[in-house]
């Protein structure tokens, strides 16, 4: 299986810029996953699809001000720092560029000597390991200094943070959203649990896997950077319960989908777990737990594109996103929503 044959023609008009003012009026393209019948919405349409027994799985990660721009110790350039994952005693995996200033020793000073780091390591994909020094608490050091990573596709400045955050957002860590809970609000999630939809959280902190292209013709010899994961008891039992009497588990997000895929027996059972995943799921992967699926328009040729397939087959989800595009949907992070069902 070739990463080319999950290409489509995207003009760059559609992609999403900004979020669109109220969160639930996103456009929601409805996709039967074994028809390819395909229904126009709008997100707040979403109730309708919803059925009393039904679970919802929301990730409740936070995206960290994780872009912090520093210079090396005695220099005046900038040198810009995605922080991607928190290992022990401080220290950072992270996507620096350009790469060349931040060779192993090297000192980086942030906000004028506020947060000061030494390069100890260099992977063999470019990322850099960092180890911070600091007074105080690091968190408040980050927002002060730090600002949100949004995706390269992003041009436009966001002028609220928390529109890059779902309503949801609890558990900080992740270097990136969960894009698909943005269309929820509060309101609707009110609603949806006054019908007697159940709602369930789980935490995956969104990392490396979601700025990394698939540079590698044969999707088999792609390897999925790992990602950390929580899954309470409680939550589990909320989706087992589910599973048991006959509801649907509809994931929001491929963040979610993943966990969930993760963590199942091939029986399809959740039991309380932690850790890390590197799953990746193509076309032939046969999902034991996720029945539906609430997920953004995906980058051409992504890993994120190759989920959606296998979730349905490749020849519908791609047929969905040419009528997507002549539609005029609105693509990637900030963009519109599909159903699949």
């Amino acid at each position: 299986m070739k990463t080319s044959d999950f290409y489509y023609e995207l003009p760059e008009e559609l992609i999403a810029q900004h979020p669109v003012e109220n969160r639930i009026d996103s456009r929601l393209m409805v996709l039967d996953k074994e028809t390819g019948q395909i229904e126009h919405k709008h997100f707040r349409d979403i109730l309708n699809y919803l059925q009393e027994g039904d679970t919802l799985v929301l990730n409740d990660t936070r995206v960290i001000p994780a872009r912090l721009f520093g210079s090396r110790q005695g220099k005046e350039e900038k040198v810009e720092f995605l922080l991607l994952k928190r290992m022990e005693d401080d220290q950072w995996e992270t996507l620096v560029k350009p790469g060349k200033k931040a060779r192993i020793g090297n000192i980086i000073e942030f906000g004028n000597g506020i947060l000061v780091g030494e390069i100890t390591s260099i992977g063999e994909d470019g990322t850099r390991i960092i180890k911070f020094k600091y007074d105080g608490i690091f968190e408040e050091i980050l927002d002060k200094l730090g600002e949100m990573p949004l995706p390269p596709y992003i041009t436009e400045r966001l002028e609220d943070r928390e529109r890059y955050q779902t309503v949801y957002s609890k558990n900080p860590g992740s270097a990136a959203a969960p894009t698909a809970g943005l269309h929820f609000s509060k309101e609707l999630l009110k609603e949806i649990k006054s019908k007697g939809i159940n709602i369930a959280y789980l935490t995956l902190h969104v990392g490396l896997g979601t700025f990394r292209p698939v540079k590698v013709e044969n999707i088999l010899e792609h390897h999925m950077h790992s990602e950390y994961y929580e899954l309470s008891k409680d939550d589990a039992d909320i989706i087992n319960k589910t599973k048991e009497n006959g509801g649907r588990v509809i994931s929001v997000g491929t963040t979610s989908t993943r966990t969930l895929e993760t963590i199942a027996t091939d029986s399809g059972k959740l039991m309380e777990s932690c850790g890390w995943t590197d799953i990746f799921i193509y076309p032939g992967y046969k999902f034991k737990i996720v029945d539906a699926l609430i997920t953004n328009f995906h980058l051409p040729e992504s890993t994120l594109m190759m989920l959606v397939s296998a979730f349905s087959t490749k020849d519908i989800i791609l047929n969905a996103y040419d009528i997507a595009v002549m539609e005029k949907y609105r693509f990637f992070s900030f963009g519109d929503a599909m159903f699949i069902k």
